[in-house]
């Protein structure tokens, strides 16, 4: 996006939220009895747990039970919206339209439990991929080339100077049949992280049957632990725009059967800047990734395993790949180049990996010379009992 255009934007939807909250002031202030679309106590008539959308303008506990999400559901600042644990939030198969947002300078508190997890999912009676859009959080954490920017969906603002920032507490948490698509360059994944700071936690996160990536992180450096990602129908793990964050235990899987496959999916696709349009920028992606497993019993091709590009660095250490027999070989085992710039040189990749139709050699360290240390065998990469609680089998 252009200079100018991207001010016009920042205008633009800046005034269209001045109006909003002008139009919401007597919600705010004290609910007159009518709809306007915010939602300030489970007593407000715009709250009904059976049509949930609209936006959260005072600080919201929802209790623990089942609620149908029709259409966007958007936490203002300096609002928290509380899911309690067994929670059970179904979106309706709206696609684009029905998703969960949580503004900057807001906050989204979801903490499940083991036995009681938090659960967005769709509520067809058929559920696919991309039955929804997926959950998304904006922070002040910064991005590459500092400031801010716009959300590549549902036009939110992201990024700043705090790295710090928090946008609230998640954990056992699950998201299915997400990643609602507008294009083909503008998609939802199941959990998209937007300039998020690390005084946010995430952890036993996990993400099933997504129509784009399963997660990806937009800057910040927000860290993620006990992360199960299955049948993405793009990236299992995504990364662009500066993210410096660390990823610790991941189990990612394409599993046997599986087919619903994008025009280049990755196990890792990693960019150090946006789309690789600004490879001058400061603060390029550099997250430590330790502990992950990508499992490939899938007919359905990788691009690559890991693609790490357009100025990004990575420390990736004790990774397993376990790729089936049924599995057709990747176009590249490890890849550091790409038309837009190559891996940063600082980058280095650690992995045990093990396949009938893997080729461990297959590697390309790029014109910056990334480390790739690939040895053959069956042992390491994620801990799957952090996972017991998802009731997954391994």
């Amino acid at each position: 996006m252009n200079t100018i255009k991207k001010v016009l934007m920042l205008s633009v939807i800046a005034g269209l939220f001045a109006a909003c909250n002008d139009d919401d002031s007597k919600d705010n202030g004290g609910n007159d009895g009518q709809k306007n679309g915010v939602i300030t106590s489970l007593d407000d008539p715009d709250y009904d747990a059976n049509d949930l959308k609209g936006a959260i303008g005072a600080d919201i506990e929802l209790p623990a039970g089942e609620y149908t999400l029709t259409g966007g559901l958007i936490v203002r600042p300096p609002y928290t919206l509380t899911l309690n644990p067994g929670t059970k939030i179904k979106a309706a198969a709206g696609g684009t339209n029905v998703y969960v947002i949580v503004e900057q300078g807001a906050k989204l508190d979801a903490q499940g439990t083991a036995g009681a997890p938090i659960v967005f999912t769709s509520n067809a009676s058929s559920p696919v991929a991309g039955d929804w859009g997926g959950v998304i959080l904006c922070g002040y954490a910064p991005i590459s080339g500092g400031g801010s920017a716009v959300t590549e969906v549902v036009d939110h603002f992201y990024g700043g100077d705090d790295a710090n920032d928090s946008s609230g507490k998640l954990s056992h948490v699950e998201i299915r049949y997400s990643g609602a698509r507008i294009n083909g360059e503008k998609e939802f994944n199941g959990l998209t992280l937007y300039g998020v700071g690390k005084g946010t936690t995430i952890s036993d996160i996990a993400i099933y049957d997504g129509d784009d990536d399963t997660i990806e992180f937009f800057g910040g450096n927000v860290n993620v632990t006990n992360l199960l990602c299955v049948n993405a129908k793009d990236d299992l793990v995504d990364w662009t725009q500066g993210y410096k964050g660390t990823i610790t235990n991941v189990y990612a899987i394409r599993k046997a059967g599986y087919t619903d496959t994008s025009s280049d999916p990755r196990g890792i696709e990693a960019d150090g800047n946006l789309d690789g349009l600004y490879p001058d920028q400061t603060g390029q992606s550099s997250p430590t990734i330790t502990g992950m497993t990508i499992v490939n019993n899938a007919d359905a091709v990788f691009s690559d395993v890991f693609k790490i590009r357009r100025g990004s660095s990575v420390t990736l250490t004790n990774a397993l790949v376990k790729w089936g027999s049924n599995a057709p070989a990747p176009e590249d085992f490890v890849d550091c180049t790409d038309s837009a710039g190559d891996a940063n040189g600082s980058a280095t990749l650690t992995v045990v990996a093990s396949g009938a139709n893997l080729d461990i050699n297959d590697n390309k360290a790029g014109a910056n010379n990334a480390t790739i240390n690939v040895t053959e065998g069956s042992t390491g990469g994620a801990d799957t009992s952090a996972f017991s609680w998802t009731g997954f089998s391994f």
